[in-house]
């Protein structure tokens, strides 16, 4: 009568480990800001050939594309995406974007929504005072002019902007958004 108690607990364990193991591997696989930061380090593109730039700009892109909002910004103050980005030609810069902004704006937007209107405002009033802070700053001749993937960072934002963000949300930061336009056209 013990026996197939025996095998039933056997089985059990088994199956156990074998979603114990999976579990394990996927969580290791997940990447992390730290993943990120050290494939970053471990693949330079300043003298990388056109096919291992390429395939570490997907690589990055994709696992840039998968850490939560939190995470992603960690990466970004790292400064590290920045030497990473600089060191690419002008059309992977392009690409990197592309495989990027959408996503990077749309969990912003996510966590300008879910935040609760007194913790929106106090992130609207502390930008909106550091932008104010650059309002009348003289910029360079040669910055005056924004780039084409500058724009397309600005069209995107904007864009998910008014197509992500809840209405609640558009209120609270539209007086961000007209400093930020009106900094803009003294750009241009």
């Amino acid at each position: 009568m013990r026996l197939p108690w025996i095998k039933f607990v056997a089985v059990l364990l088994i199956i156990w480990a074998v979603v114990g193991g999976v579990i394990y591997w996927a969580h290791s696989v997940k990447p992390t800001p730290e993943s990120v930061m050290r494939y970053l380090e471990e693949h330079p593109v300043a003298n990388a050939s056109p096919e291992d730039r390429s395939k570490t700009v997907e690589k990055i892109a994709k696992d840039l594309n998968q850490l939560p909002y939190e995470e992603r910004r960690e990466v970004r103050m790292s400064r590290k995406l920045n030497k990473f980005f600089r060191g690419l030609p002008a059309d992977e810069q392009t690409r990197f974007l592309d495989l990027t902004l959408p996503t990077g704006f749309k969990q912003m937007m996510d966590a300008l929504n879910k935040m609760t209107p007194e913790k929106r405002k106090e992130f609207v009033n502390k930008a909106l005072a550091d932008v104010k802070k650059h309002e009348g700053d003289d910029v360079p001749e040669d910055k005056r002019n924004l780039d084409a993937n500058g724009q397309k960072m600005i069209d995107q934002g904007f864009r998910s902007f008014y197509s992500d963000a809840s209405a609640e949300t558009k209120m609270d930061v539209a007086p961000l958004i007209e400093q930020l336009q009106k900094n803009l056209q003294g750009m241009r």
